[in-house]
């Protein structure tokens, strides 16, 4: 019997529907309400609201979902909140999906995860766990969350799943209360439990419009100081800059406001039965009670992702927009406008690109390219990072091992991008 690994049948079931349009993958939020009061989050709730509880998809209407998502080809399920247990009959669902046949990743924060909980992983395995910690030390976590004794909740939590086996992986939200102890957490992460650990700086306004979780995002600065901080995160933006960029050299970007996967071969379901883009899009959806999945797919879908660019911005024909994270969701959200770029994605994609090196071409009038008004920071900004990344070499390559010097490596790239701009 020939056995194929997970990865070729992945990259081979992606090859097949190139050029097709197809819902293989899905997230499903099956509540916002949370036991935390993360100050970053975009939309967690209350545990006690009753009204967004009683607006909630029930078990035999998700259970209806799960049947049209089988129907209509979907393979991969990601399954989220606001707290995906915070739902008394998750399990129900989730043990229905499984049943289906879908490939689930369970994102959670870990505090509601018990015994009884991963015993039920156990025998209805998922495809993967993620779990997100806040902090490496309890009042680092307990600040950024807001309920004391949610940090030992969430090592229980990360206890039971990884004596059971289960496949695990920790991440964390990088914010200015956090940002001194990513380092920590990751080393917790990979060298303490074996399991693997990411990072991300993007902080979203809530989707109620508030701008709270704003008052915690980093720096530019700051952020791009952490990708410096560690070798393989600098070398993974510099590779994926150079596939975006032979990716567009091959095939230019449509006229099309939307760049990404959303509408072509995923979508989002909010817990009230909203179908959109993603979990970001909030403007636009689709009521799946008074339809079917189907219909949502197929026209709604379709016309959200054909919606074309009504007017020329710097993020047009700018090829760090993929790599920034610019996106129309991201456009609402922070400006109320799908098109209007955000002023803090575009600082950090060029402080990104002086810090890293890396190439960017000319995408009109842009305040962060050379003769813009915030070049000269940009400069200054990625000078001190430079002098900072060679205090670490310096500092790290007096380090001993075994009595004898040991070098660590850390990436430090050689000034510039083009003369006219740069990028992440």
């Amino acid at each position: 019997m020939d056995i194929l690994s997970y990865g070729r049948f992945s990259e081979s079931l992606q090859g097949r529907r190139a050029g097709l349009r197809l819902p293989l993958g899905g997230t499903i939020e099956v509540t916002r309400r949370c036991p935390l009061t993360c100050l970053h989050c975009y939309n967690n709730l209350p545990m006690a609201d009753g009204e967004a509880r009683g607006r909630e998809l029930g078990y035999d209407e998700h259970c209806r979902l799960l049947d049209e998502l089988a129907d209509a080809g979907c393979l991969w399920l990601l399954y989220t909140g606001g707290e995906i247990f915070a739902r008394r009959d998750f399990l129900d669902i989730y043990t229905y999906a499984k049943k289906k046949g879908f490939l689930i990743t369970l994102f959670t924060n870990g505090t509601l995860v018990t015994e009884r909980v991963a015993d039920h992983l156990v025998k209805w395995r998922p495809f993967a766990v993620e779990i997100t910690l806040y902090g490496f030390t309890k009042a680092t976590y307990e600040r950024l969350t807001g309920i004391p004794g949610s940090y030992e909740k969430c090592m229980r939590g990360i206890r039971v799943l990884l004596e059971r086996g289960l496949p695990l992986a920790l991440k964390t939200v990088a914010v200015s209360i956090n940002r001194h102890e990513v380092k920590d957490m990751q080393r917790f992460a990979e060298e303490e439990l074996g399991v693997k650990f990411k990072f991300d700086s993007m902080i979203n306004p809530r989707i109620d419009c508030s701008q709270s979780p704003l008052e915690v995002r980093l720096t530019p600065e700051e952020s791009v100081a952490l990708d410096l901080a560690d070798p393989r995160r600098s070398d993974e933006w510099v590779q994926f800059a150079d596939h975006v960029r032979r990716a567009l050299e091959i095939s230019p970007p449509t006229d099309t406001m939307y760049q990404c996967g959303g509408g072509v071969n995923s979508f989002a379901v909010d817990p009230y039965g909203g179908m959109s883009i993603c979990v970001l899009s909030e403007a636009h959806k689709y009521n799946i009670r008074a339809g079917s999945f189907r219909e949502g797919w197929e026209a709604f879908l379709l016309r959200q992702r054909s919606k074309k660019i009504t007017r020329p911005t710097k993020c047009v024909s700018c090829t760090l927009k993929s790599a920034c994270g610019m996106c129309p969701a991201n456009g609402e959200l922070e400006n109320g406008d799908p098109e209007a770029p955000v002023d803090y994605l575009c600082h950090v994609a060029h402080l990104r690109a002086h810090t890293l090196g890396l190439p960017v071409t000319p995408h009109g009038e842009c305040e962060y390219c050379e003769g813009g008004r915030g070049y000269g920071a940009i400069i200054d900004a990625a000078s001190r990072l430079h002098r900072d990344a060679g205090a670490i070499a310096r500092h790290k390559a007096a380090e001993t091992k075994d009595g004898k010097l040991f070098l660590h490596v850390v990436n430090a790239p050689a000034e510039g991008g083009c003369g006219s701009c740069s990028t992440r």
